[in-house]
């Protein structure tokens, strides 16, 4: 069984209308679970409908720092309703964007640290995206007390000293097309040593398609070539990344995908 635990199936990134057939590709690649992930309010509650339709669907719910400027007061009320569901396993996607600073950066702090305190009142994991911003997201996750909860640290693209700490406050490493890519050296050095029971592989679809689709829209079903890159570097099968990181995901969440 192999997961897919970041990618994105709904709003301007999939027509509804491909959705099935995307799944069914990525069913046929051996990819039986995804980790499907809201972007803001809206987009969040339209994965909502899709993993409470799809059981191999389960659902990422929050306000990614790019719309941080979109939270109202009626916003983290609006979530935390969605987030309550069984269909929810994280908060998020949720963190720091210090690269396109799409939002304020005071709005992506305040934002990030208003869904660390909803999933922690919730007993969810979270969900976190960092650009440019490794030092602050860190503190903020550490002054917050995200450990509590701990959380995927998605679409890992830091270093070894990022990771360590990432690990000591609880957090699960996922790692994405990007451990494909030529220039990768410091992301697959991460790949290699990280501990083997904090990793899980992801595809961030329709983003960051790794290689030999890179500059390509991405989807689910290409996660099999991050974790055969994975395994590669670990010197184990890709039948044993796929069946760690299916544990991993369940020993951070509680869920699984049928067999």
């Amino acid at each position: 069984m192999l997961v897919d635990a970041h990618c994105h199936l709904t709003g301007t990134y999939l027509a509804e209308d491909q959705v099935e057939a995307t799944l069914a590709r990525a069913r046929g690649e051996g990819v039986t679970g995804f980790i499907a992930v809201g972007t803001d309010l809206e987009d969040s509650r339209t994965v909502l409908d899709l993993a409470r339709r799809i059981p191999e669907v389960q659902a990422s719910l929050g306000v990614h720092p790019h719309e941080a400027k979109t939270w109202t007061p009626d916003t983290g009320a609006a979530l935390a309703e969605m987030v309550a569901d069984p269909a929810v396993r994280f908060v998020g996607e949720t963190g720091l964007d210090w690269h396109y600073d799409l939002s304020p950066r005071g709005e992506q702090e305040a934002v990030f640290r208003a869904q660390i305190r909803l999933a922690k009142a919730l007993g969810k994991p979270l969900m976190i995206h960092t650009r440019s911003a490794p030092e602050a997201t860190l503190g903020i996750l550490e002054e917050e007390g995200a450990g509590a909860v701990r959380g995927i640290i998605h679409c890992f693209s830091e270093d070894r000293p990022f990771a360590m700490k990432a690990l000591d406050l609880g957090f699960y490493l996922s790692f994405s097309g990007i451990t494909t890519f030529k220039k990768a050296e410091a992301v697959r050095d991460v790949a290699a040593w990280a501990p083997a029971d904090r990793i899980l592989v992801e595809t961030d679809a329709p983003f960051l398609a790794p290689v030999p689709y890179r500059g390509k829209p991405n989807e689910p079903g290409y996660v099999r070539f991050t974790a055969e890159a994975v395994a590669g570097l670990r010197g184990i099968s890709s039948l044993k990344l796929a069946e760690l990181t299916t544990r991993n995901l369940e020993a951070l969440c509680g869920w699984a995908p049928s067999s």
